[in-house]
């Protein structure tokens, strides 16, 4: 996303805990600083992207965070995928800082990030979506408003619930029938123009071979992770409960992702349920 931002004219001021991060966009001219703090002092237009609610409070609210030096009129683009109630309350102490703050999780993968179409799922006011879109549009295909601040993680863990169902449900399909001695690309193009087509099989399949450039054709390296797909389904869970939705079939995905997490599967990519399906005997 950063390079992107790079290539269309931006001016980007980068953080990262991990320097191997920074070290593509120092690369191609961006300046690098020692804390989400500092990135505040030096822009007003500010990205964020981290894995869990408790890590977005912490650079927002933390020692050297974001609201410790924002300047006044900044909008703050928060693209994790987190508890909508941390959002609202990142958007009301932003608010006392007269700064905006809007929820823009994301969904299209490295491979978009890389590619400049990822989709963003935006939660704020409509105004403040405007000023947003016009840098979101640099680094995605799709800048949808779904509404106030919180919509667009409601609408991003949803994504997410039906993702991990679906990831499950091809690789049940897929263990199946190369058991039953189908050839995996053959019964991979039967499911992509029949009824049973979806993103994970026709996109992301995650048999080794049947696609090139996705995890299960790398050792189910980089993509998304098995840890980070069960911490959205718990999220999931968490406003089933508190809307009195029943899902079950998000339930069972949840415990399946717990169990690969639980097997040594946290690290790789989330479509290696496939791969623990077809290891069992």
């Amino acid at each position: 996303m950063a390079l992107n931002l790079l290539k269309s004219g931006h001016k980007v001021v980068a953080y990262d805990v991990m320097d191997s991060s920074t070290e593509p966009v120092a690369e191609a001219g961006a300046e690098i600083v020692s804390s989400p703090s500092e990135v505040a002092k030096n822009a007003k237009r500010i990205i964020t992207m981290l894995p869990n609610s408790s890590h977005v409070q912490q650079v927002y609210l933390g020692n050297n965070g974001i609201l410790e030096s924002i300047q006044p009129g900044s909008v703050c683009i928060d693209s994790s995928t987190i508890d909508p109630a941390v959002s609202q309350d990142v958007a009301k102490q932003s608010e006392q800082k007269s700064a905006k703050y809007l929820d823009a999780p994301v969904s299209g993968g490295v491979g978009a990030a890389q590619a400049g179409t990822l989709t963003f799922m935006v939660g704020g006011e409509k105004e403040d979506f405007d000023i947003a879109a016009k840098i979101l549009d640099h680094v995605g295909k799709n800048v949808v408003h779904c509404g106030s601040v919180g919509t667009g993680q409601a609408a991003k863990i949803c994504n997410n619930m039906l993702l991990g169902i679906s990831m499950i449900g091809v690789s049940e399909a897929m263990n199946l029938g190369t058991k039953l001695g189908l050839d995996p690309k053959i019964l991979a193009g039967i499911i992509n123009t029949s009824s049973g087509r979806c993103w994970s099989s026709d996109t992301y399949n995650p048999v080794p071979g049947v696609l090139p450039g996705v995890p299960s054709s790398n050792n189910y390296q980089g993509g998304f992770g098995t840890a980070l797909m069960t911490k959205d389904l718990g999220l999931a869970q968490q406003a089933a409960s508190a809307t009195n939705s029943l899902t079950p079939m998000g339930s069972s995905a949840l415990q399946i992702y717990r169990m690969l997490c639980e097997k040594g599967f946290d690290q790789k990519d989330f479509s290696s349920v496939f791969q623990f399906l077809s290891e069992q005997q």
